[in-house]
């Protein structure tokens, strides 16, 4: 008997130590009434860290179990009350009853009414646009990014001073050329997006191709729990849109998980008007073609997007993103009227052209990353890896029918295209950053490749067998891989602060087209360093300036010689004789009072990439090409007021005068060079309403004045942009519902002119810029959990804010 008893008596230690007890209560306020869905978190008394956390239910009560017997701070907070601690001593089973809460009256007063609000925050080298849980946040990713501050939008292209913007989302690049962009950003929900960067000039941790950056930083839960949401969307212009999706997010102890879906059948139409006047050799006009255009496009565009993070320990984070973009049987079909006159204005022939596109388009990335923060306090190494696999395939089929003046048939010429694309991009990345005395230091090396195949098959029909065309088709592929290395120094000396940076990218190309029996080979390394000196004026004012020089690297949408026809007298075609163009770009901020801001930029752009358009005269042709520019400079002075005015009243105020030039070879006309150039004004006024005391009612309304920009050989006539919006929660703050109605003015849409020496082309373009949008949102689970960027995004932020 007396093994048995000392086993037993051995095990008791054991089994006492296992021994776990629960807490459970109900939280209330001051009239006893039950708080649904408030956050309880249990601390450790010694050091305040979290050891379990719960959210109540709709009854407000909770329970938390599997807590080891010590002694803890039990703490309860509630949306507008203040948090209260309550000490425990965990031997048993304890149930307290009700924990009481206390309006917060002065978060109440101050809080409330500003917080929620779209607030621009305007730091050294970027602003953040905060939408979460406001107007401007409602409709997609691209609504959102296109009303961010000092954001344009040219043709497909969205654009930061004149310069083409790359995106990114959580600070992770979005591998996709920017025609492919917009139908991305289509897919992406506004109501996941918590805020928008726009860095003018970015540091030297990002690519040095870059160029200006949209980051796009989506909400997470912080609080422990589940929440998720269903929404719709009903948008009418001239066709009507719908949009449906869900979002869910969880957070655990160690496993945080985000999921969006969203499904976008459209309907769009876009009325495009071009004119054209053909000259002679002693330039007089001998042909004017007017055309309309009307593009209607039917899609099923449909995103999903999956974000997961993983902390095994304090030290640890595992991240896991994927996003999938799938557009199948996307419908494009052109209908195109060209009344054909001589110079004399009399009509000498008609062409009536109607074409087919059937687009597929698959997109699937994934991200990988793991962090391990060391010793050293506020320490980390970062490591990253990323796969995107992307597939085209476009199939075109046209048909032209010419008529006399009389209206007789006079020739019919067909044609049909059957091109595909598919693209695998690979990138990992290693991050070192640690914090010196009075300041920090980050490095890191970074490796990527690109492998893109692409076909055209081009087939001449005319009324026979469609005999293969040899010259117009066309196999091409291209080869990229960069290695890049980096590393900056920040430092504080008082009043004063500094951070350089040095980026050094060697990039080897390869691009070859079968038709043209052609290949372009780069191979080359270039440095590209970047600096920040900032000088504190005050208790509430700074000086800043910032330099760095970065790369326009051609794209391989770019290079592609492959053409595309809107009939066979206009068309776009690549070049595969691009190569590099690289800028040098200065900034220099003064901040008043943290209110006022004015910039002043300078920027050369050296040889620029830029979308060209040219006229063929004798072949009455019209043909859009990419092409490097002899030089080109851009410099402007920003002014920028971003204030609340009362309580429930903030004001954003951004002006821009600017200036900016390209001399591009002038390739049809008798001139050898061209410079375009143009000085304008580009101003954006925003203003944000809380209109309940209880922050139930939220509107906005804002203008957008442009008197025009380059695009290109083109000059672009002024844009007037009139926005506004309401939101209204309902069932305390269980849904959402907003109107918003844009353009109303019906002014956004510039003309585009082209006119000199031999070259006179105009074009018009109106899409459904104009409409109005109904969104309805509702949320289920503990859809009062805070969300936010978490911590190590606020990291983040507050690294940023030195930069």
């Amino acid at each position: 008997m007396r093994y048995p008893i000392l086993i037993i008596l051995g095990l008791l230690p054991l089994v006492f130590f296992g021994q776990t007890y629960s807490v459970s209560g109900t939280v209330k306020d001051a009239e006893g009434k039950p708080l649904p869905f408030a956050n309880v978190i249990l601390l450790q008394v010694t050091d305040s860290t979290q050891v379990k956390g719960i959210s109540a239910d709709d009854t407000g009560r909770f329970s938390l179990k599997g807590i080891a017997p010590d002694t803890y701070y039990l703490q309860a907070a509630y949306f507008g009350y203040r948090s209260v601690l309550v000490g425990l001593d965990v031997r048993r089973d304890i149930e307290i009853g009700a924990i009481v809460l206390e309006p917060d009256v002065e978060w109440l007063d101050e809080v409330l009414l500003l917080g929620d609000q779209p607030v621009i925050e305007r730091k050294a080298d970027r602003i953040v646009f905060n939408v979460e849980n406001t107007v401007a946040g409602e409709g997609n990713a691209f609504d959102v990014l296109r009303r961010s501050p000092g954001v344009i939008v040219s043709g497909e292209n969205l654009e930061i001073r004149g310069q083409q913007a790359t995106v990114y989302l959580n600070n992770r690049k979005v591998q996709l050329s920017q025609d492919e962009i917009k139908d991305f950003l289509r897919g992406l929900s506004g109501n996941t997006i918590a805020a928008v960067e726009v860095i003018p000039n970015p540091p030297a941790s990002y690519e040095a191709e870059d160029g200006p950056v949209l980051n796009i930083r989506t909400s997470t839960a912080v609080a422990p729990g589940y929440k998720g949401s269903v929404r719709a969307q009903a948008e009418q212009s001239i066709f009507p849109k719908y949009s449906f999706g869900t979002g869910h997010y969880f957070k655990g102890e160690k496993l945080s998980f985000f999921a969006n879906y969203t499904i976008n059948p459209r309907k769009e139409f876009i009325r495009s008007d071009i004119g054209i006047r053909y000259k002679d050799p002693s330039n007089t006009t001998f042909a004017d073609w007017q055309t309309n255009n009307d593009i209607t496009t039917r899609s099923w565009a449909q995103q999903a997007t999956a974000i997961l993070d993983f902390t095994p320990s304090e030290k640890d984070l595992f991240n896991l993103t994927a996003n999938a973009s799938y557009s199948p049987n996307k419908q494009i079909r052109n209908e195109v009227f060209t009344e054909m006159r001589d110079g004399a204005g009399q009509l000498d022939s008609t062409l009536l052209n109607e074409s087919e596109l059937d687009d597929d388009l698959l997109n699937l990335s994934t991200d990988l990353s793991y962090e391990r923060r060391l010793k050293k306090e506020g320490a980390f190494i970062r490591g990253n890896a990323h796969y995107t696999y992307y597939d085209f395939s476009r199939q075109q089929t046209g048909a032209s029918d010419y008529f006399d003046a009389g209206g007789n048939f006079l020739r019919t010429f067909g044609f049909s295209t059957d091109a595909r694309q598919q693209i695998d991009i690979y990138t990992g990345q290693i991050d070192y950053y640690t914090p010196i005395k009075n300041g920090n230091f980050e490095a890191g090396i970074r490796g990527s490749s690109i492998r893109s195949e692409s076909a055209i098959d081009y087939f001449d029909v005319n009324n026979s067998d469609p005999p293969f065309n040899i010259a117009l088709s066309d196999e091409f592929t291209y080869n990229e891989d960069v290695g890049a290395i980096y590393a900056s120094v920040y430092q504080n000396w008082g009043k004063w602060s500094l951070k350089m940076g040095l980026r050094g990218e060697q990039t080897d190309v390869e691009a070859r087209s079968v038709a043209l029996n052609q290949i372009n080979n780069q191979n080359y390394f270039e440095l590209f360093p970047s600096l920040f000196i900032s000088r504190q004026v005050g208790e509430e004012n700074s000086l800043t300036l910032d330099y760095s020089r970065r790369i326009t690297r051609p794209k391989y949408s770019d290079l592609n010689p492959f053409r595309y026809f809107l009939n066979e007298n206009d068309f776009d075609e690549g070049n595969p004789n691009l190569v590099p163009a690289f800028s040098h770009n200065f900034n220099l901020n003064f901040t008043i009072k943290n209110t006022y801001f004015i910039d002043f930029y300078y920027r050369d752009n050296g040889a620029y990439i830029s979308r060209l358009t040219f006229q063929d005269n004798r072949n009455q042709t019209l043909r859009e090409i990419k092409q490097n520019v002899l030089e080109s400079t851009s410099y402007g002075l920003d002014l920028t007021l971003a204030t609340s005015l009362t309580p429930r009243w903030y004001l954003y105020f951004y002006n821009s005068i600017f200036y900016e030039d390209e001399t591009f070879l002038a390739v049809e006309s008798p001139i050898i060079q061209y410079t375009n150039e143009v000085s304008g004004y580009y101003g954006n006024l925003s203003n944000i309403f809380t209109l309940s005391k209880d922050g139930s009612w939220k509107a906005d309304a804002s203008l957008t004045y442009l008197t025009g920009f380059l695009y290109g050989s083109f000059q672009v006539s002024e844009m007037i942009t009139l926005n506004a919006g309401i939101r209204k929660t309902l069932w305390n703050n269980r849904a959402v519902v907003s109107l918003t109605a844009e353009d109303l003015l019906r002014r956004a849409n510039g003309t585009f002119v082209s006119r000199y020496s031999n070259q006179d082309n105009t074009h018009f373009s109106r899409p459904e810029t104009q409409f109005v949008r109904l969104s309805f949102t509702y949320n289920f689970g503990n859809f009062r959990l805070t969300s936010s960027d978490g911590d190590i995004q606020k990291t983040e932020l507050q690294r940023l804010d030195n930069e």
